[in-house]
């Protein structure tokens, strides 16, 4: 029997940049979450403030198995 995997959308944010967004969204979703097998980023966005970026978000696609 095959393994169900369930996919969940994050948006992680940070002040530093889109590769620290995405960890701290996958961070986060390690507290919560089991079997974390995989990620994808969906999209880098970023807020201006002044001309210069203030906020950096990394949208993700997480991936875990689900047990039985």
């Amino acid at each position: 029997m095959g393994e169900t995997v369930k996919v969940i959308k994050l948006t992680g944010n940070s002040s530093e940049s889109w590769e620290d967004a995405a960890q701290n969204a996958l961070d986060d979703a390690d507290q919560t979450l089991e079997h974390i097998s995989g990620l994808e980023v969906q999209s880098q966005t970023a807020e201006v403030d002044g001309g210069q970026i203030d906020r950096y978000k990394t949208t993700l696609h997480v991936s875990f198995t689900l047990e039985r």
